[in-house]
């Protein structure tokens, strides 16, 4: 059974909210004050002061990073520090470096939006530089984000790729995967592969090992994707291999055999998909779970063959709306599961409406990870697309790194 992509990832750097009330590091209100002799707005300080301002965002400029920009002070300390977003006067919170030295925004900025900095800063002999900048941050249209998975601080199962969607076109695949590394404390050679212009996942060449840790680092803000677009991204996101959990879905026998660590936990009794709508073959990762959710035949193109409001138990397998899933309207007339494929493309498991009780599909559920792998083997259908959901294990390593742009 199928339904439509529902996969919601988290936008890597997305903006924060600005938080009301001035930002100084002595007192509120009022701007920052200098004899003003000789003092332009920009990187140029009070000539009568040894303090040098910089502020990294010039003064008129556009573009301005959204991670980067900040003030920095050499010859003496920054007394006080104001950025608002400019018309609005919305403050914007910022910290101070131990030493004085600098100063930078708390949170990321917003894109394509006017900020007004003002400095100020004492020399040793407590003579005062002051500087100030109106800028904008580059615009939606010229940069590019990514969204990913998994989560930063997620435990997932020995399948889950690093899997980025760009929300545009990258057109130098090389300068913007050279800016992001994954490693594994397991020391696993791990290799990104596009799929297409916007899609990147990386993996090893085997499943995770077991109880590893894997960091991503994306150092993309300023990097050119494509002519005229820039990244905006800077961040480290780190998560947690679970235990081994593959299950494998046998057509022929229709039962599935879940492993765990190398031991069978259980064989379960399944149905697969029906002769009309056959179940893909190949390796799937559990990529989303639902308590219960909607499926209607519409949404993928079978017409009004069903509309279940509340499928309990569901995983999401493939974008295009394979599920290993409870069903609970199995037709008492046909033989009970592990005996016959009834469905419309996904796996089905023995459950109960509104997902209650010790049934097979509860206890399946309960012990699945995202990134878990479920092998579907023996189906007359063709091996699902490795770009149809997190599929990229469906690819043999030497055309997964010559994929690799880098």
């Amino acid at each position: 059974m199928k339904t439509p992509n529902t996969q919601a990832r988290r936008a890597l750097g997305a903006c924060a909210a600005l938080m009301v009330g001035a930002l100084t590091l002595t007192a509120c209100g009022g701007s920052a004050n200098a004899d003003n002799k000789g003092t332009k707005s920009g990187t140029d300080s009070a000539k009568t002061s040894g303090a040098q301002i910089t502020i990294s965002a010039k003064d008129a400029s556009t573009g301005a990073s959204i991670n980067a920009t900040g003030v920095k002070v050499s010859g003496g300390k920054l007394t006080e520090v104001k950025m608002t977003q400019a018309g609005s006067g919305t403050a914007v919170p910022g910290e101070l470096s131990s030493d004085g030295t600098s100063w930078k925004p708390k949170q990321q900025l917003d894109r394509g939006t006017k900020y007004e900095i003002s400095a100020t800063a004492k020399d040793a002999d407590n003579r005062v530089a002051a500087a100030n900048s109106i800028f904008t941050t580059v615009s939606r249209a010229n940069s590019f984000i990514g969204t990913y998975t998994p989560d930063n601080g997620s435990t997932v199962g020995v399948g889950m790729p690093v899997s980025f969607k760009f929300d545009k076109a990258i057109t130098d695949k090389k300068a913007v995967q050279s800016h992001i590394t994954v490693t594994s404390s397991s020391g696993q050679q791990v290799v990104g592969h596009w799929f297409d212009s916007q899609r990147l996942d990386f993996r090893p060449q085997d499943y995770w090992q077991a109880g590893s840790k894997v960091t991503m680092k994306i150092d993309l803000d300023g990097v050119k994707g494509a002519p005229g677009v820039l990244g905006t991204q800077k961040k480290t996101v780190t998560f947690t291999i679970g235990r081994s959990q593959v299950s494998t879905v046998d057509v022929n026998t229709q039962t599935m055999t879940v492993v765990r660590d190398g031991r069978t936990l259980k064989s379960i009794p399944i149905s697969s998909g029906s002769p009309q709508h056959t179940t893909y073959n190949g390796q799937m990762v559990i990529s989303e779970k639902f308590v219960q959710t909607r499926m209607d035949s519409q949404t993928v193109g079978l017409g009004g063959e069903y509309d279940i409001p509340d499928v309990p138990h569901a995983m999401r397998l493939t974008e295009s709306g394979t599920f290993i899933h409870g069903n609970y309207w199995y037709d008492k007339g046909n033989p009970p599961f592990g005996h016959e494929g009834t469905s419309h493309g996904c796996v089905g498991l023995a459950d109960v409406r509104g997902a209650g009780g010790a049934t097979n599909a509860a206890w399946f559920y309960d012990n699945s990870l995202i990134g878990d792998v479920v092998i579907v083997k023996n189906s007359p259908d063709k091996t699902v697309g490795p770009e149809n959901g997190l599929n990229g294990w469906n690819v043999q390593w030497s055309e997964w790194t010559a994929g690799s742009a880098v």
